[in-house]
């Protein structure tokens, strides 16, 4: 017997089928075009044949017109339909050419003016394609721990700062207004610097890149240190903030080169949750370091925690950029630059010595003043533009409800810089509640729409929108009460509702990431960083806005507004989840390659 195992390429979607599947296959259809792959081969006489256990038939399905046709799906059950009733492989032990058999039974069921077709072979021995990411569970938790500790200076470096905002503003004799705008430069930096820091992840590799941010970080705290006026004070504000912000971006990139969208959600909502620590101790931390020791020993601090991520990513954090990595088979350069000073501790380098899974690595674009803007293009998407939005102007507010804290409740409870440091407690516990809530709902919700769909396809925006319709009705209730509560109420009434408010902003975060990391994952940073890039445009405005718009209508007044703004928004979402995967499809068809656009 001669085994004559075969493939079709039509562009698209691509099925396979083994000797051993099941009898009874599942139907694919291609979308739009609603075509569907072909069923078991058969001889041309109608009668069907036998094939080995080592053969394997290969579909790919693409309609010229059909723009929706793009993605591929493995078929792992025969169909009752297809292209054809007469493909043919025959057992032939003389002369014969079974490839033309097959090219013409797949054409006679193909309009070709609509598809093409292109014959593939593959051999018995065929291992199929590499897996995404060749390294263990546990060896990626490995990454998204380290990942997540250098995130954590980000909100860490902002919100250990608000307890102190009195003493700065005492000790360089200004006004806590003045020194209010160090918050909101700190935003507007923190928004702007990883659209230079996200491109370089996505053309450079990750681990160069948290080196540099380090750099910069560490020099920052050591001139906030040593700050002795308030324009020193907001300079370096400006550069530690440059240096902690891309933490976040290219974190998300590791994750995204390293995970598939499947397992995502809860890697995502480990490292958001990890992450928030920080906005949940930082303003305890800043508060008792500026009660006993001055507002400029928590820069000396920070200095200290920052010294230590940065050795442990030149330790142990290798490069997972997918142009230079692969899928983690590929023996990185032997540099600091790219491989770790102890691989064996997580077992990597035993990757890096396994030919039967390689992949190869492409080679990286390059870094020029058009890398920098090119995350901006994705503000013309019209999926991403209102997600961003959206989120944006949650995060302002949940923003604006953080950096007010200090002024209203010192003024109103009386509380000392060590009490308004705790006074910031319920606010990071519902960020970090929150964050991990956001991983399991994520992952629920793929896992919902994987088994709903019959196609093998996942509507990626629906999966990753389907939570936020009953988190942003909790997160518009607590915002309008929480002025009320902080007027008239006792301490613990606004307290619960900073949590509630932190839980849902979080969450919200947490699903607007994700689905921005989905939408481009070949290029995650830079997606990762145009969302920073408008959520703290909008969060330093409505920062620099809140003081004023509480003594103009009072706190509750001024709450109840805010929450006004974000039911009037909300139908953006409603547009996303109607057009986002139509959307989606006809941008994969306008741009090819992993950057879809970038």
């Amino acid at each position: 017997m001669r085994e004559r195992p075969a493939s079709f390429d039509v562009g698209g979607i691509t099925g396979s089928r083994t000797p051993e599947d099941p009898a009874n296959h599942e139907e694919w259809l291609t979308r739009a075009a609603t075509l569907a792959v072909a069923p078991p081969p058969v001889s041309p006489a109608g009668k069907q044949t036998s094939t080995t256990r080592q053969s394997r038939f290969t579909y790919t399905l693409w309609s010229r017109s059909d723009p929706l046709s793009t993605s591929k799906a493995t078929v792992t059950q025969p169909s009752t339909r297809g292209l054809s009733q007469n493909l043919a492989t025959e057992d032939k032990s003389d002369t014969g050419d079974s490839e033309q058999d097959i090219t013409d039974a797949a054409l006679d069921g193909v309009d070709s003016e609509k598809c093409e077709v292109v014959i593939q072979q593959h051999t018995p021995s065929d291992p199929g394609p590499p897996p995404y990411h060749v390294f263990t569970t546990r060896q990626k938790w490995q990454l998204v721990y380290i990942v997540s500790l250098a995130g954590l200076f980000s909100p860490l470096s902002s919100n250990i700062y608000f307890p102190a905002l009195g003493a700065i503003a005492t000790e360089l004799n200004t006004s806590i207004s003045l020194v209010a705008l160090t918050v909101t430069i700190y935003m507007v930096v923190q928004g702007l610097a990883p659209s230079f820091w996200g491109p370089l992840s996505d053309t450079r590799g990750r681990r160069v890149t948290f080196i540099g941010t380090f750099a910069v970080y560490l020099v920052a705290n050591v001139g906030l240190a040593l700050s002795k006026d308030f324009a020193s004070l907001m300079v370096f504000r400006a550069v530690q903030a440059a240096g902690s912000a891309a933490t976040i971006s290219v974190g998300a990139g590791v994750i995204s080169d390293i995970t598939t969208s499947k397992e995502r959600g809860g890697f995502l909502g480990s490292f958001g949750g990890i992450r928030m620590l920080g906005q949940s101790i930082g303003p305890v931390v800043g508060g008792i370091i500026t009660e006993y020791f001055g507002f400029h020993a928590i820069f000396w601090f920070l200095f200290i925690l920052g010294t230590m991520a940065l050795l442990t990513i030149l330790l142990f954090l290798p490069e997972t950029l997918r142009r230079i990595a692969g899928n983690g088979s590929v023996p990185l350069p032997n540099t600091l630059l790219y491989r770790p000073i102890f691989p064996h501790a997580g077992n990597l380098q035993h990757h890096w010595q396994q030919p039967e899974k390689p992949t190869t690595p492409q080679p990286p674009p390059p870094f020029t003043l058009t890398s920098l803007l090119s995350p901006l293009r994705l503000l013309v998407e019209k999926d991403v533009l209102c997600a961003l939005v959206f989120g944006a102007v949650v995060y302002a507010i949940w923003s604006m409800v953080t950096s007010s804290t200090t002024a209203l409740m010192q003024t109103r409870y009386a509380l000392t810089s060590l009490q308004v440091g705790l006074v910031f407690l319920p606010n990071g516990a519902g960020c970090v509640s929150g964050s991990y809530a956001a991983g399991k709902l994520l992952d629920r919700d793929y896992a919902y729409y994987s088994l709903k769909s019959s196609t093998g396809g996942v509507p990626i925006t629906r999966a990753r929108l389907r939570s936020a319709w009953y988190l942003i009705p909790v997160f518009v209730l607590a915002v309008g009460g929480y002025g009320f509560a902080v007027v008239a109420g006792p301490l613990p009434l606004p307290l619960v509702l900073q949590f509630v408010i932190a839980f849902g902003a979080t969450a919200i975060f947490t699903q607007n990431s994700a689905l921005m990391v989905d939408l481009y994952p070949g290029a995650s940073a830079s997606a990762t960083a145009v969302n920073n890039l408008v959520r703290c445009a909008v969060g330093a405005a409505g920062v620099a806005g809140v003081q004023p718009l509480v003594d103009g209508v009072e706190a509750g007044i001024a709450f109840l507004v805010l929450s006004g703004a974000v039911v009037a928004l909300a139908p953006l979402l409603g547009v996303v989840w109607v057009f986002g995967e139509r959307w989606r499809a006809e941008r994969a068809v306008r741009f090819e390659g992993s950057f879809a656009g970038l």
